[in-house]
């Protein structure tokens, strides 16, 4: 199975990892958090990637040019045209937001050109599991339920968020685009843009939405760190690590129906393992019973079921 379609590579062949002889702390809280069997899947592609951190490296750079244009602080002697301070940053904060408006686009672009875990309706909740996930996941995040949701990319919560983020981002270019024609020298391409300043008020009222919507980046973007760390630390897979790399490491019933652990949902979960399929009865609502009993089926049995991703539709991951 490709790593694509999901997933999909056991930490060791043919049964879950156990853990050490002589496990410190740390490794028995997180087997008894975690008795399921582990699985490493590509989440974040390239373009995902990318865009991820060109968006955050420019955004930073048009915060501290944004203030400096706002309220200059920097004083030099002589003609300002000898030194041309404001001019150069002027230019950095124009090259940064060409960089950040193409990093936005490119990334809704994503939502329909990527792998299941990058498209629109992980930000749309139009999905049953995922739009009752999404009080359940304001509980966990407020630390009233003790389980973490169970979704291997964004969870409903955090789609939502990225969606309102993405719309702040488009205004924010907007708004920057009727600010910048007002400026520019006639027959610029830009001064087809004029159009925008009536739609915000004047200019006065683009400037002002420009700026708190700066503000309001600023503050998601310590939230995003918070609770990136926070699910990183709680559900132990590499939340963190996977902006770089691309993988999570997830126990595979987070593969085979996604927010298990929010419906109170009795079944049996068909795991394959090395073209075997292992399969245990669980309590969705409660995860994986500790030592269920597991019947190994043969090879002709497995043949005959079908892989554990795709039971369920796979945009529900």
């Amino acid at each position: 199975m490709s790593v694509r379609q999901g997933v999909l590579e056991p930490q060791v062949k043919g049964r879950p990892r156990k853990p050490p002889a002589d496990p410190g702390p740390a490794d028995r809280a997180f087997h008894r958090a975690y008795p399921e069997h582990l699985v490493r899947v590509f989440v974040w592609e390239i373009p995902v990637r990318v865009c991820h951190w060109l968006i955050f490296l420019s955004i930073m750079t048009l915060a501290a040019t944004g203030f400096y244009i706002g309220t200059p602080f920097i004083s030099v002697p002589g003609e300002a045209g000898d030194h041309f301070v404001m001019g150069w940053v002027k230019v950095v904060h124009s090259y940064a937001a060409i960089v950040f408006a193409l990093a936005v686009l490119a990334r809704i672009a994503w939502m329909f050109l990527g792998n299941r875990f990058a498209l629109w309706d992980k930000f749309l909740p139009v999905r049953e599991r995922r739009w009752k996930g999404l009080w359940p996941t304001v509980k966990f995040y407020l630390f009233a339920r003790r389980k973490p949701p169970g979704f291997v990319g964004h969870n409903p919560v955090a789609g939502l968020a990225y969606l309102l983020i993405y719309g702040l981002c488009l205004v924010e270019i907007a708004t920057g685009l009727a600010l910048y024609q007002a400026g520019a020298p006639v027959g610029s391409w830009t001064k087809g843009f004029e159009f925008l300043v009536p739609l915000f008020g004047g200019l006065q009222g683009a400037r002002w939405i420009h700026h708190v919507i700066m503000w309001l980046l600023l503050g998601f973007f310590l939230h995003h760190v918070y609770s990136a760390m926070l699910m990183s630390q709680i559900e132990q897979n590499a939340t963190m690590e996977s902006i770089f790399s691309g993988y999570k490491f997830v126990p595979e019933e987070d593969l085979v129906y996604s927010g298990y652990r929010f419906r109170p949902r009795t079944g049996r979960v068909a795991r394959v393992r090395d073209g075997d399929t292992v399969r245990r009865s669980h309590t969705a609502a409660e995860g994986p019973t500790p030592g269920a009993a597991e019947r190994r089926s043969s090879p002709s049995e497995a043949a005959e079921r079908p892989a554990a991703p795709e039971d369920g539709p796979p945009g529900d991951r």
